[in-house]
């Protein structure tokens, strides 16, 4: 497991990673240690470790004799996250449907409550984490503490991708629309319908990501997608 960085370092690393997830930082745009600095008011040694970290984890890469890039974007191995993020996810819905009937899991209720029984329409940036809650809850209530921990890992990992999903006003409609089934159905026990809702839901933000281009990413930095 990756150590993260500490102190100032981990406030920078904390910073950046969060750039990159608000499309603030692009993947292919490069940068130096000092720019960093700068904007960061701190030394190039914390700079250097925050970007080592994130580096470990996948997000950027140094340059030889040029600084440091935001990695492109790698769609087969988002493919295969999204492909192990389904799995993960039927067979979190197969636990929760074996429950007894008159087990009602408190975390469950507080979805509905969430999603169904006071829904709101908050902007594609703030349905984006709560879609992240909804998902990760669903895995976390199935009661594998080792599934829970590779799905958060697979959720931080697809999250810049996964919320321009949400930069489109009828994809935000649609998500409580289809959460709500799944939900129902799981309440209901009804195993079949739950993981064909979960499975679509899922396979529609995957044919988004399908379809992500790197113009795409400016127009979301700059707010013009619709």
């Amino acid at each position: 497991m990756n150590k993260k960085p500490e102190g100032v370092a981990e406030r920078i690393y904390r910073s950046l990673k969060q750039e990159i997830f608000d499309f603030q930082l692009l993947p292919g745009e490069r940068f130096s240690e000092n720019d960093i600095a700068l904007r960061m008011d701190a030394s190039r040694t914390p700079v250097r470790q925050a970007l080592y970290a994130l580096e470990q984890e996948g997000y950027v890469e140094v340059q030889p004799r040029s600084g440091w890039q935001i990695k492109a974007v790698d769609f087969d191995h988002l493919e295969a996250l999204y492909d192990l993020r389904i799995v993960l996810e039927l067979e979190a819905v197969k636990r929760l449907c074996a429950l007894p009937a008159e087990v009602h899991p408190m975390p469950l209720q507080a979805l509905r409550q969430f999603w169904i029984d006071a829904p709101q329409l908050p902007d594609g940036v703030q349905v984006a984490g709560h879609d992240e809650i909804f998902h990760m809850t669903l895995v976390e209530t199935a009661g594998n503490p080792e599934m829970a921990r590779v799905h958060r890992e697979i959720t931080e990992k697809i999250r810049i991708v996964r919320r321009l999903d949400f930069t489109k006003r009828p994809r935000v409609s649609a998500t409580y629309l289809e959460h709500g089934q799944i939900l129902l159905a799981i309440l209901n026990r009804q195993l079949q319908e739950a993981q064909s809702c979960l499975y679509d839901h899922i396979a529609a933000s995957q044919k988004e990501v399908r379809q992500i281009t790197l113009h795409m990413l400016h127009q979301a930095k700059h707010g013009v997608i619709r």
